[in-house]
């Protein structure tokens, strides 16, 4: 069955009966925020939620991920990672299912990542939709990712007493299978749902003053923009911006040598284009040397060059750029005073 539908009440044992197929980790309370962390009961997790301080890009592609051992005499390396533990993200917004779909694409370019693809292997994901702003940052409208476009094993729409499930995926339909609360959409349930589609899309509208179009335009004109140089006086260099995206996937490479000098682990580690050395090379060029020409560079890398190569947006709306910014840099504003620059206002 394509679409299901399970009563709010059942969801907790519907969530019990998925321990057994792994790991599940779901969003979780944390002060005034939220985070994606390992799920034992299903009351721990906040369904509705304002997107977490870090995308679940963590579970699929960790902030330091061990590589392999390694020996310097005689030389020797250890195997690549091959074997994952099976997982579940449960409670996903459409935001961070685009970025996962973004993640797919370059990790799925030639040469292909193994470690990324056999861990993705693993995961199960099941989509939780937003039925209205998680808040005044969210420009997800502007960029398509406020409706579900795949991407997600299972998609959980809010019907008022109960839950439309979504099944998109064989690992889906293992989820759902022989459960006796959960029941085939009807015509009645399906008019539920596109009535709740329809009052949810009454109240998302494009947060930028313009369209796709006008917004690539922009951007094709707008590379020695002053906005950037007022975003780069703003800019205190921190990385939030970078460290907090669910489409950033820059790493750099570190050894650790042990004390015998001799033996020693690989590592990958997260690694973000506003760093103060990002850009530089071994003769001591800087090919960003400052605040605004980085800053110009992750737009860049979300509207723009992303487009040209992938055909897609690299920034998928969840608006936690703006959310950790220290100096209050608003992606939202910086791309509506691009347009505007454009227009000529």
């Amino acid at each position: 069955m394509q679409y299901a539908v399970i009563k709010k009440s059942d969801l907790s044992r519907w969530f019990d009966s998925m321990k057994e197929k792994g790991k599940i980790y779901g969003p979780k309370k944390k002060e005034n925020s939220f985070v994606f962390r390992p799920i034992k009961e299903f009351e721990e997790m906040s369904l509705e939620y304002i997107p977490t301080i870090l995308p679940p890009k963590k579970y699929y592609f960790p902030q330091k991920e061990f590589l392999f051992k390694f020996k310097i005499n005689p030389f020797k390396t250890g195997k690549a990672i091959d074997t994952f533990e099976e997982f579940i993200l449960f409670g996903v917004h459409t935001c961070d299912i685009a970025g996962i779909q973004c993640m797919d694409v370059v990790f799925n370019e030639k040469p292909v990542d193994p470690n990324y693809l056999n861990r993705k292997e693993k995961m199960t994901i099941i989509g939780f939709e937003c039925m209205h702003y998680c808040d005044e940052y969210a420009s997800c409208t502007a960029v398509g990712t406020h409706v579900y476009k795949g991407g997600y094993d299972i998609m959980l729409t809010d019907m008022g007493e109960e839950y439309a499930l979504h099944i998109n995926s064989e690992k889906g339909e293992n989820l759902v299978a022989g459960k006796k609360y959960i029941s085939e959409m009807n015509a009645d349930d399906k008019s539920k749902l596109k009535k709740a589609s329809d009052e949810k899309l009454k109240r998302f509208k494009n947060e930028f003053s313009a369209g796709s179009e006008e917004v690539d335009r922009a951007f094709d004109k707008g590379f020695f923009s002053p906005v950037w140089d007022d975003v780069g006086k703003r800019c205190v260099g921190c990385t939030n911006c970078t460290a907090v995206c669910p489409t950033c996937y820059c790493f750099d490479v570190v050894d650790e040598v042990s004390l015998n000098l001799n033996d020693g682990d690989r590592y990958r580690v997260w690694n973000y284009c506003q760093m103060d050395d990002f850009a530089k090379v071994a003769t001591g060029e800087d090919f960003r040397p400052g605040r605004n020409a980085r800053q110009r560079h992750r737009y860049y890398r979300k509207f723009k060059y992303s487009v040209m190569k992938f055909n897609k947006y690299f920034c998928t709306g969840c608006g936690r750029c703006t959310r950790a910014c220290m100096a209050k840099i608003n992606l939202k504003e910086t791309v509506n005073a691009l347009l505007a620059e454009r227009r000529g206002q």
